[in-house]
């Protein structure tokens, strides 16, 4: 669906290693409706080719200030007066200064102030530069002009670094400029709604101090909570044991095994209109718990016998009413395929994959790759944040819920 149909944007492009980044938001944006006009500051000359813009855009790059040919029509202003909207991705320390300062001494700066179209900037830098002092002043007194900042992300950086300063992903910054009628999902869609999630590793205790546990951080969980909650939900959040501060407004339920997460998702489920399943939970326990801590004896081997647990979520979609289901599926191998047998086989409405054997999204990450399935479609979500990934999954999942006066 073309969601920016022939909205005029002006794409501005500034030096640093994510203006690689620039030629698929153009491809993006394009796909969207919108028609783009690429300017590149000389810095961003250094890092892709105007050639690049030029073909994924369809017209000529603008690069120069004092351009004699577009000079002779007064070039920079009427570009000024075409754009709707400047989208400036990405948008570097040096960059940010600049226009924080008033500076018109390039093409892209000078149409900034030219121009009474809203500005949009995508910060990417290292994590060190975002957090500089002087950084954070020049975003606030932008902030504080109208201008929209979108991101920074956190992330492994080209550098080396982790931390915040990583841009936006184009499919993120698309998102983020659509109209708010083309959104699924807005501040108030999902009011009046009650909305389950659970979060984070369960642990199957084998005595007073082992315990069975996984890999899980509750990132992904913790970020659709926040998503729901923003999306006007009254959250639940049932939790196993992780090293995240809950949203503010969440209703926390913590819990330590799969089945104290079974009993704490039952005595909340009533009236429930949706559930969504992120918790990595454990899918045996031991049979029995020692009342002390095991010792160690002279044998190589240790049996331990191991019980399945309780299937949370299969629970759920069997429950009369039943709340719109959404389950998660890690899986390391056959993913898709692995993913709609458990749709169907627990009777879900909707169930979202990922791998996690993937170098740098799932367990531990602040970013996932995922691919959203029903029993009709697929949706696949290239590498973004948790947090960004989140508020689209909620968007997406938002559109699908039945009416509250139609909810079975």
């Amino acid at each position: 669906m073309k969601t920016l149909n022939q909205r005029r944007i002006l794409l501005g492009i500034s030096g640093g290693i994510a203006a690689y980044k620039s030629a698929e938001l153009t491809r993006l944006l394009i796909k969207a409706g919108a028609e783009v006009r690429v300017v590149m500051t000389d810095a961003a000359c250094e890092f892709i080719r105007p050639l690049t813009l030029q073909a994924l855009s369809g017209h000529p790059v603008h690069q120069h200030l004092l351009d004699p040919e577009a000079e002779a029509g007064m070039g920079h202003i009427e570009l000024a007066r075409w754009a709707e909207l400047i989208l400036i991705a990405p948008a570097s320390a040096n960059l940010i200064a600049r226009l924080c300062h008033g500076f018109a001494d390039d093409l892209l700066t000078t149409l900034c102030l030219a121009s009474r179209a809203p500005v949009l900037l995508a910060p990417a830098m290292n994590q060190a530069m975002w957090r500089h002092p002087q950084t954070q002043t020049n975003v606030a007194q932008l902030q504080q002009r109208g201008v929209q900042i979108l991101g920074p992300d956190s992330g492994e950086q080209a550098c080396g670094d982790l931390g915040p300063g990583r841009m936006l992903e184009p499919e993120a910054l698309v998102a983020a400029i659509r109209p708010p009628e083309q959104n699924c999902a807005t501040a108030s869609s999902l009011r009046g709604r009650k909305v389950m999630i659970t979060a984070g590793p369960t642990r199957e205790a084998l005595d007073p101090v082992r315990y069975i546990s996984n890999h899980s951080s509750g990132k992904m969980g913790y970020a659709l909570a926040q998503a729901a909650l923003e999306a006007g939900a009254e959250v639940h959040l049932v939790s196993g044991p992780v090293h995240l501060q809950t949203p503010a407004g969440v209703v926390y339920h913590p819990v330590e095994s799969a089945e104290e997460m079974l009993a704490a998702c039952l005595a909340q489920l009533k009236a429930c209109d949706l559930f969504i399943g992120a918790a990595a939970v454990a899918d045996y326990r031991p049979v029995a718990v020692a009342e002390q801590k095991l010792k160690k004896g002279a044998e190589e081997l240790m049996e331990l016998r191991l019980t399945k647990n309780p299937d949370i979520i299969a629970q759920v979609a069997a429950q009369t009413p039943k709340p719109f289901t959404v389950g998660f599926a890690a899986e390391t191998q056959n993913l898709l395929a692995y993913a709609r047998s458990k749709l169907a086989r627990k009777g879900l409405d909707m169930i979202i994959a990922n791998d996690v054997s993937a170098p740098g999204i799932g367990f531990n990450s602040d970013e996932n790759a995922v691919t959203l399935i029903t029993a009709d479609s697929e949706t696949h979500f290239a590498t973004q944040s948790k947090s960004i990934l989140a508020k689209t999954l909620i968007e997406y999942i938002a559109a699908q819920l039945p009416s509250p006066s139609i909810k079975s």
